[in-house]
């Protein structure tokens, strides 16, 4: 490339303004031959910089007498007009040949192997899958049912009095068409009642909601496993022997456990299993409220209302129930301390499993 586009000799016999449109021919030609995009700025830097040759044209204009400098400014501005338009028509046709270019030597497979980490599954997931795993093992089925569900399914079918303190906005959240979100997934067993013939046995994972003041052990929006078993002559010594098979498989190890009279409107007798707690051993922390327990596991044996609610007979058929909680079975395998922890978007936390 020329130092200068317009020779130092042609500033001799031309006027200024013959000289500016000179120079804005060259200029044009110049920038439309600029084969690159750091050329064209170069080019940008020699014409239109502060002692680029059109600027140093342009400050001749004073030096000019007053009738020369009208026909003169107009040649000014029309050689820079065309310098500049020349200038981004040149410099997007470079980036438009770039991107095609760029574009034609990229290719993206999308079934070649992923070299960045993938995530992991939240540990609930993972509990929910390993508990599937173990009732699957002992002959239970997997179900599952709405979130949003119907008052009579979620409390009328499951033998709740009408003025019940679990129907209570201060336990359950109303939708604006009646309906509610689920308080626990034994709805899951009036359903499955409606279409599975005696004997069976069920398991129902999901998750449920209830209008709860949040803490260490207390969420409004938590994990349930809802269990059920309908067959003849069914006692709570088969209840005690499946929870204690399936409690010694999660944790894999001896855990101390203590049954105690409870009461749910759908089972009739009705316990609260409780295990001892993890975290503390026992001693009292905040996660077990200083008592040393953790109420895991609701259960009893199923109502004979709830049994003809689903169009099961209770003089042939009997059967146990019971709900799960994950969120405390989690906290009791890994020793978390706050129930929180699990909705909380922590990555730190989560990395962890």
């Amino acid at each position: 490339m020329v130092d200068r586009l317009l020779p130092d000799g042609a500033l001799t016999g031309m006027s200024l303004a013959a000289q500016l449109e000179s120079l804005a021919q060259e200029a044009q030609r110049a920038l439309e031959q600029a084969s690159s995009l750091a050329a064209l700025e170069e080019l940008q830097h020699r014409l239109l910089g502060k002692k680029g040759e059109l600027s140093e044209l342009q400050k001749s204009l004073r030096d000019l007498p007053a009738e020369e400098r009208p026909a003169a400014g107009q040649a000014a501005h029309r050689a820079r007009q065309l310098v500049e338009e020349t200038l981004h028509l040149r410099r997007e046709s470079l980036k438009a040949a770039e991107l095609r270019s760029r574009l034609a030597a990229e290719r993206y497979d999308a079934l070649r192997p992923l070299s960045a980490p993938i995530g992991r599954l939240h540990p609930i997931t993972r509990m929910q899958m390993e508990v599937e795993d173990i009732f699957s093992s002992m002959g239970f089925e997997i179900v599952d049912g709405p979130e949003v569900e119907t008052d009579e399914n979620n409390f009328g079918k499951l033998n709740f009095s009408a003025d019940h303190p679990a129907r209570d906005m201060q336990d359950t959240i109303w939708t604006s068409d009646g309906n509610l979100l689920r308080t626990h997934t034994s709805p899951i067993q009036v359903r499955a009642m409606q279409v599975m013939q005696p004997p069976f046995r069920m398991i129902a994972p999901g998750r449920v909601y209830r209008y709860e003041e949040i803490d260490a052990s207390h969420e409004n929006t938590f994990h349930q496993v809802e269990g059920m078993l309908v067959d003849r002559e069914v006692s709570a010594a088969n209840l005690i022997f499946i929870m204690k098979t399936f409690l010694s498989q999660v944790f894999e190890r001896d855990v101390t456990v203590r049954l105690r009279p409870g009461y749910f409107p759908f089972v009739e007798p009705a316990f609260e299993l409780d295990i001892q707690c993890l975290i503390c051993g026992g001693k009292g922390c905040r996660t077990c409220k200083q008592s040393g327990w953790i109420e895991l596991l609701p259960c009893g044996l199923v109502h004979p209302n709830v049994l003809r609610s689903g169009g099961i007979d209770p003089a042939k058929w009997s059967g146990f129930a019971f709900g799960l909680g994950l969120d405390r079975l989690v906290m009791m395998r890994y020793g978390i301390e706050d129930i929180r922890h699990f909705l909380s978007g922590n990555l730190r936390f989560l990395e962890q499993f």
